[in-house]
């Protein structure tokens, strides 16, 4: 985002009117005499493990950009099933820093793959009820196919190679923890 820098006194010596502030380097007042193609905006992957709920709109503005006309989002979410169980919710737990990383690489290989803006991966640890987002994915990008690629190859990678264990809690009590049988780290069944 940008910012202004705002002097001691916004009042001209002289006059006592009302001055400008001075523009800070890149600012939005100075980018509105510009054409957009010319405004530079720096790509961005933002990356959130949290214990606390998930809103698909938050997440959504953190891609916007004019300079893209698409935004594709991949919200998973905790079902009421599983194999004929029912479901109460989902428990989620991570190595944060390896798991960082390993979004950090993905938003990486992204970036190799498509011309994609911003990237936003934001996952929920700890309890996470039935119907609520576990994961949400956001992607940028100034045309439809990049973005819907992207995403796609992102939550595959996330499953894939993110250390994040799940526990199923059932209705009669049980539960299960269960890993990816796609991890890098799981044995072969």
């Amino acid at each position: 985002m940008s910012s202004l820098e705002i002097s001691s006194s916004c009042f001209n010596q002289e006059t006592k009117l009302p001055s400008s502030p001075p523009l800070a380097e890149g600012s939005a007042f100075e980018a509105l005499g510009k054409d957009k193609s010319e405004v530079e905006e720096k790509a961005k992957d933002i990356i959130q493990f949290t214990a606390e709920k998930l809103s698909v709109d938050e997440v959504s503005q953190l891609v916007i950009s004019p300079l893209c006309g698409a935004i594709s989002l991949f919200v998973g979410t905790t079902r009421n099933n599983f194999e004929g169980k029912k479901v109460i919710s989902l428990e989620y737990e991570a190595y944060l820093p390896m798991a960082e990383n390993e979004v950090r690489k993905i938003c990486s290989d992204i970036r190799q793959k498509w011309p994609v803006r911003h990237i936003a991966v934001f996952h929920r640890l700890g309890l996470v009820p039935v119907s609520e987002a576990s994961v949400i994915i956001a992607v940028s990008s100034a045309h439809r196919a990049a973005s819907l690629e992207a995403v796609s190859y992102a939550i595959d990678a996330l499953k894939a190679r993110v250390p994040i264990w799940k526990k199923e809690l059932y209705e009669e009590s049980s539960s299960s923890w269960k890993r990816n049988k796609e991890c890098f780290w799981a044995t072969n069944d």
